[in-house]
């Protein structure tokens, strides 16, 4: 993942919705034509990557681009790379809210052996969840969500399977204390964005317990 942070002015969520947009421009008429980030959210989508954005007012923005993995590695590279990261079998939900990210996301865990039911709605990942609460050994959501975010979720999770691991992903601006957490049902945090050793490490932890 490449990662470009500013400590700039920062946006809003409405403007933070509209950036992609072709001819969409922040700036004064005349000194920018809006077609930046449409060319390169285009580029990434042609390389079957993925872009995500974080800002939030007076504090700045991050952007992270998801590119996949280079075929061309060759086995004795691709060998030595997954040795050093524990992969499982187990059954994971995993929800987020866009798409492009949850196919990235659910590429990665497949690639380390997991069987992966993704949601792009935390809505739909709940009635999945209450329909067949023991078919999952963990939950992997994101924070920011419409209709019901990750934190909520893992509330009404926690109701029909108390002992189910939530692992929450969170952008840069989303605080929550680790107290705030536990009360919530929420057993781990991931900062965005989600690299393959960590999240492979961390559902470790999850699973395996101390």
């Amino acid at each position: 993942c490449l990662t470009i942070a500013d400590t700039g002015v920062g946006m809003n969520k409405n403007l933070t919705k509209k950036i992609f947009d072709p001819f969409f421009t922040t700036k004064k008429q005349g000194k920018g034509t809006g077609m930046g980030l449409s060319v390169v959210h285009g580029i990434v989508m042609r390389m079957n990557g993925a872009i995500q954005v974080y800002s939030e007012p007076e504090k700045g923005t991050q952007f992270h681009v998801y590119l996949p993995l280079e075929k061309g590695l060759s086995e004795k590279q691709v060998t030595y790379s997954k040795a050093k990261i524990q992969g499982g079998t187990e059954q994971i939900l995993l929800v987020d809210d866009e798409e492009a990210i949850l196919t990235m996301e659910k590429r990665m865990l497949e690639r380390l052996g997991y069987k992966v039911t993704a949601r792009t709605s935390s809505l739909e990942a709940l009635g999945s969840f209450r329909d067949s609460p023991d078919k999952f050994d963990l939950v992997i959501t994101d924070m920011a969500m419409p209709n019901m975010p990750g934190d909520e979720l893992s509330v009404e999770l926690n109701k029909i399977h108390p002992d189910i691991p939530v692992l929450l992903c969170t952008g840069f601006s989303e605080t929550l204390s680790k107290e705030k957490a536990a009360s919530l049902g929420i057993k781990g945090f991931l900062l965005k964005p989600i690299v393959m050793k960590d999240i492979a490490q961390k559902i470790r932890e999850l699973l395996d317990g101390p």
